[in-house]
């Protein structure tokens, strides 16, 4: 924003806090979306959370469902946006299919089916300008600060997305990526190209116009002369002028499993007046990366992945900035993609604690989730204690490597900071004496007050997805290594993603199990501890078998990250979460056998906060997959037992009456419950009668498994 557009924005703004003002001395009125022009986005005009839903018990992230979505390949509302990307072709991504294809206005038309699903929050993939040949999931940002005007039509901007999804109750959560940008560098970092808003954006050389500073330290006069150069040598160029790759092609890292000597050398970082001269990037001395060990953390993960200098506080400053912008929006928590790329050390002296005090600041409970992925199937990743998924959960326990962090940004304060760093990895990466918590635990049957002292960011809960090959697996994978997470009732529990499916039966294949295993999952992630996330199209079991993602080698349409939106076509009214009336594809699609599994899943969650933030213990109980689960506050005492498939006996339960939810049936027991005979795919929910319990009966209709 520059000269008369700051004025502009200024008048805008200033119109706005006086109507605030005046609205202040009426009565106020319900939540709804709030009217925004199209465009750029105005910073406060934004819409409250609408929570008619269960508003007294509704406290933090851990009451929420989510349903997680591509906003490009979900639902397209206006085709005049549609753009292909500049690998659409090496793809052969027809003309009827361009990658960029769904949108705000699709998704804002589409928050109803959502909400008949009965999910109470979306997660979206990341939002901000984007550029690469194959940019359509947003994970390759060329302009952090600014939203992909691709998602946009007039009258539907990201703000208006935002309302529209707190009118109706549903809170927002935004992946966000900090570790890396595109190849073509970022508006802040190292500004490389002008992106031209208003050209054919599918046209690479239309798109960017290269800048001054890439073509000076070149010697180019033109962007013709840029864009005549072989597409190689263009790479090159840009790489060598992101990180600085000409200064160490003699020099690089050390390939052990821990940093060695010569890596802690100032020769590592930039220093160059043209080429990387902020140490804005890691440099190109990190040559060879391992995803297993502590250079993955500093090496270039991808070619249109370049690896962000975290250690530099300059960074992290601009970072935060961008984050700000979003909480000012309405975001209510973000998910931080790739985060494992990132060591521990650096994300809790430099992020998650100001990104948790940015939403305090809005009166917010703070959430943070960290994306990890760890393929492994030890808890432990590559017996590795900084590469595994529960470590990111803790805050540092000693104070000396704050004390050692610097906070100005000259060469030698980066470098310092990077040193820190291999330090902090060679003293925590052995497994030996690492923390356990009982937050997620019951005291017996007892809740307990969980201490989150030492809590950093939760996580995706990489571990149990991998386990997902079936319900069993996951469910006592999760028991056996809850206790190192800081408290894994906040852990986002999924069993497939747009990224990987779980290891059996092939992680890179749509989770190709049977129907009745779906089912089975899910009830474990909506009872069990833990936020449950689904990924959009489960419900129909959507492209099952096919593979997920294989970049611009084949069409988007033989993929997982395939067009959704055929299956969304109708019309849906929301009347309430799972209540809602539908015409259409999405009328079939709502009533497909998953659909209506989700759907109850949904309603019995809600109605119980006990499965939602409550602690567990598998003491007193048989069957293979049986647990009790209680919450208790200063307003609530909420009180389940939970068995799934099979049967189970539940023994030293509070005495009093229960009401089975799934069934209706209601029990009075003395401390002990057997249950019936439960078939594949179905459960038992025993919900103990309260003063402050709200079940009364049954919970939603009959399904093909719950039932």
């Amino acid at each position: 924003m520059k000269g008369s557009g700051i004025i502009m924005k200024l008048k805008k703004l200033l119109s706005i806090l006086l109507t605030c003002m005046m609205a202040a001395c009426a009565v106020p009125a319900p939540a709804s979306a709030v009217t925004v022009e199209g465009g750029a986005y105005l910073k406060g005009q934004t819409a409250e959370l609408n929570e008619t839903i269960y508003p007294a018990t509704r406290t933090d992230l851990r009451d929420e469902s989510i349903y997680y979505l591509m906003i490009t390949r979900f639902y397209d509302g206006d085709s005049s946006n549609n753009v292909h990307c500049w690998d659409d072709g090496m793809a052969n991504n027809p003309d009827s299919d361009p990658a960029w294809r769904g949108d705000f206005k699709g998704l804002i038309e589409k928050l109803d089916y959502i909400k008949a699903l009965g999910f109470t929050a979306v997660q979206l993939t990341p939002v901000a300008q984007n550029a690469s040949g194959y940019d359509y999931h947003g994970y390759h940002p060329i302009n952090m600060g600014r939203v992909d005007t691709r998602f946009e039509s007039d009258g539907y901007t990201y703000q208006d997305l935002i309302n529209a999804c707190h009118a109706r109750g549903l809170k927002v959560i935004q992946e966000i990526t900090i570790n890396h940008t595109g190849n073509f560098g970022e508006e802040f970092l190292c500004k490389m190209f002008e992106v031209n808003e208003d050209a054919d954006l599918s046209n690479l050389k239309e798109a960017l116009t290269p800048t001054n500073l890439l073509l000076d330290a070149y010697g180019l006069n033109s962007a013709e002369e840029y864009w005549a150069q072989r597409g190689g040598d263009q790479y090159q160029q840009r790489i060598n002028l992101i990180k600085n790759t000409n200064d160490f092609s003699d020099n690089g890292n050390s390939t052990g499993n821990r940093p060695a000597d010569k890596d802690y050398d100032i020769g590592k970082v930039s220093a160059s007046d043209v080429l990387n001269p902020n140490n804005y990037y890691h440099s190109g001395y990190f040559k060879i990366i391992n995803w297993d060990d502590w250079s993955n953390k500093f090496g270039q993960i991808a070619g249109d992945c370049v690896d962000i200098n975290t250690e530099n506080p300059a960074v992290a400053e601009y970072l935060l900035d961008c984050c700000s912008m979003y909480v000012d929006m309405g975001v209510d928590a973000f998910v931080i993609r790739d985060a494992r790329h990132i060591d521990r050390l650096s994300l809790n002296i430099q992020f998650i604690e100001q990104i948790k005090d940015l939403f305090k600041a809005k009166g917010k409970e703070p959430a943070v989730f960290l994306d990890l992925v760890t393929r492994y199937n030890n808890v432990w990743y590559r017996e590795t204690a900084t590469e595994s998924t529960p470590y990111y959960t803790w805050k540092e326990s000693n104070s000396k490597w704050a004390d050692q962090w610097s906070w100005g940004t000259s060469a030698e304060d980066v470098n310092n900071n990077m040193n820190v760093v291999f330090d902090h990895t060679i003293e925590e990466a052995p497994i030996y004496d690492e923390p356990e918590s009982d937050n997620a635990l019951l005291n017996s049957i007892e809740y307990h007050t969980p201490d989150r002292s030492m809590a950093s960011a939760n996580v995706n809960d990489f571990n149990m997805h991998r386990n997902f090959g079936s319900a069993s697996t996951a469910y006592s994978g999760a028991v056996a290594d809850d206790k190192y997470y800081n408290d894994s009732t906040w852990n986002i529990t999924f069993v497939d993603s747009y990224d990987y499916s779980p290891y059996t039966p092939a992680e890179d294949i749509v989770f190709s199990g049977e129907t009745v295993t779906w089912a089975e999952n899910l009830c474990l992630m909506f009872t069990f501890r833990g936020i449950p996330r689904v990924t959009a199209g489960t419900e129909v079991e959507f492209q099952k078998g096919a593979r997920i993602d294989i970049g611009p080698s084949a069409p988007l349409s033989t993929t997982r990250r395939a067009y959704y939106g055929d299956y969304l076509e109708g019309d849906v009214t929301a009347t309430e979460f799972s209540e809602y009336t539908a015409s259409g594809n999405a009328a079939d699609t709502l009533n497909s056998t998953l659909s209506k599994h989700i759907q109850k899943l949904n309603a019995i969650r809600r109605a119980v906060p006990a499965l939602r933030k409550g602690q567990y213990s598998t003491e007193g109980c048989s069957g293979s997959i049986a647990f009790k689960r209680r919450y208790t506050d200063n307003d609530v005492d909420s009180f389940a037992a939970v068995a799934i498939n099979g049967g189970a006996t539940f023994t030293g339960l509070p005495s009093g009456t229960y009401i089975e939810v799934v069934t209706g049936k209601t029990i009075n027991s003395n401390g002990t419950i057997t249950t019936d005979s439960i078939g594949d795919g179905n459960m038992r929910v025993y919900v103990l009668k309260t003063d402050s319990c709200e079940v009364d009966g049954k919970i939603g209709k009959d399904g093909a498994y719950l039932k």
